[in-house]
């Protein structure tokens, strides 16, 4: 049986020279998960993070973890305060770890983003758009939460829209199934035709990421 563990990651937003830009740091390729990956700063949740919190409160220890990691992964020190939930994510059952991730999103504190060389190899603002660019172009790798988060984090023109709109909404919850087609493979989320039987041409709605070796592209509808 898979291993289930908590874990959080923080969405850093910024008004950048031509928009809305966020953090995205590049793991180190010899880690065994997400190895190479750019991803948003974050990580498991410990259990100190629980110290003095219900047993229940997985979204408290959540916050706690989001701003401890980002702390050691960038250097930025943010409040438990200025993290709005985003999202949850749950992985497919055939992943050997299963990362039960909350995504916050979150202003950049002022400061100078430092990484250790080690977990962590490389730091660049990037507005969604260019991220998404950079993927598809074969620049960088990126997961399918990262890709569905850039799309939605695209449809903001600044960091005051994008926060307003994630305190008026509930953070949406991905749970993750894959179906293969010809040359690439869907991931498949919740209101999807084919999310329960897995045939990626049941006629009927769409929620899906396409990750074809022309290109990703996330589709709803």
């Amino acid at each position: 049986m898979s291993e289930m563990i908590d874990a959080a990651t923080v969405i850093l937003v910024r008004d950048g020279a031509h928009g809305l830009e966020t953090l995205l740091l590049r793991r180190n390729s010899k880690l065994a998960f997400a190895g190479g990956m750019w991803v948003f700063p974050g990580g498991r949740v410990d259990p100190g993070d629980r110290e003095g919190l219900a047993p229940d409160d997985d979204l408290g220890a959540a916050r706690r973890a989001a701003v401890r990691e980002a702390f050691e992964e960038t250097g930025l020190a943010i409040t438990a305060d200025a993290l709005v939930p985003f999202s949850h994510w749950t992985p497919p059952d055939v992943a050997v770890k299963r990362f039960l991730t909350w995504f916050f999103v979150a202003p950049a504190p002022r400061g100078e983003v430092s990484i250790d060389l080690g977990e962590i190899h490389e730091q660049a603002w990037l507005s969604p758009a260019d991220a998404m660019r950079r993927r598809n172009a074969l620049e960088i790798e990126l997961l399918p939460p990262t890709w569905v988060t850039l799309e939605r984090l695209a449809t903001f023109a600044d960091v005051a829209s994008a926060v307003a709109a994630c305190r008026s909404s509930a953070p949406e919850r991905f749970a993750t199934r894959i179906a293969s087609v010809p040359g690439g493979a869907l991931t498949l989320w919740q209101g999807d035709a084919a999310y329960e039987g897995g045939d990626p041409d049941t006629e009927g709605p769409r929620h899906r990421l396409w990750m074809l070796p022309a290109g990703w592209r996330y589709e709803r509808r």
